[in-house]
């Protein structure tokens, strides 16, 4: 095992935005049903579009968030410690300006 803290930091690493993916075989709602896969790619273009995806901020598809809702999908942004759940593609611009600036210059400032 290696530990990569310092890499990460100094490489000018911001945040780590989770869209969960989660898909599961029963009654309950899960975000793959609730377009959690075409969140994470609004959330990636909205990244690529400032030049800050893979840089500073890094996306993960993750399982579930226990943030649960068939009106969208589980989205969690750290350090800044922000949940939130229903979201749909067209709330990506939206949520992430509000976290980072239209222009993602508020990436190391959690307000």
């Amino acid at each position: 095992m290696r530990s990569r803290t310092e890499d990460v930091v100094d490489g000018d690493f911001s945040a780590h935005v989770l869209v969960c993916t989660h898909a599961r075989d029963s009654e309950y709602a899960c975000c793959a049903e609730a377009r959690g896969r075409d969140v994470y790619e609004a959330v990636k273009t909205w990244l690529r579009d400032r030049d800050v995806f893979w840089s500073r901020v890094r996306v993960a598809e993750t399982s579930c968030l226990g943030l649960c809702s068939a009106e969208g999908t589980a989205v969690a942004i750290h350090p800044r410690n922000r949940w939130y759940s229903d979201v749909v593609p067209d709330d990506v611009p939206e949520l992430l300006e509000a976290e980072f600036g239209a222009d993602a210059s508020r990436l190391r400032d959690p307000r």
